[in-house]
């Protein structure tokens, strides 16, 4: 059986009445890299962005952590940039902390540690891009 998303309509009523603040994981503070400019867009659309990416002190004006362990705010969505091999460990953080929202950019796929989320109560998305999906299916 393999991995689907949610419907996309309960994915954009998601985004648009229950997260307010999003951790971008492997955000970084390169203006030209995707993870910059999807959570600039984030910005822009009202959300607050809390950049977790080590060895940096503050990315879109905002304080990094190093890790989700380290945010000192609630978090209603975590969306991922890092390569699949590293989203197990993600995953065993997000549930550490209770955290129920997990967004796996495009490209980004690893369906055992997405299916472990899911049945331990997280809602998940995997490969598909959050400002593509807001853009097109929630405005």
């Amino acid at each position: 059986m393999s991995f689907e998303n949610p419907d996309p309509d309960a994915l954009c009523n998601m985004l648009k009445n229950e997260v307010k603040t999003i951790a971008v994981v492997g955000l970084s503070p390169h203006a030209s890299r995707p993870s910059h400019r999807v959570a600039a867009g984030l910005q822009r659309l009202g959300y607050r962005i809390v950049p977790v990416r080590p060895l940096v002190k503050e990315v879109l004006g905002e304080p990094a952590y190093p890790d989700l362990s380290s945010v000192p705010v609630r978090v209603d969505l975590v969306n991922v940039f890092r390569a699949a091999h590293h989203i197990g460990p993600i995953v065993d953080e997000c549930l550490r902390r209770g955290l129920r929202r997990l967004w796996l950019q495009q490209g980004i796929v690893d369906e055992q540690a997405a299916r472990r989320a899911r049945a331990a109560g997280m809602t998940v998305v995997m490969d598909l891009c959050i400002m593509t999906h807001y853009r097109t299916r929630c405005q």
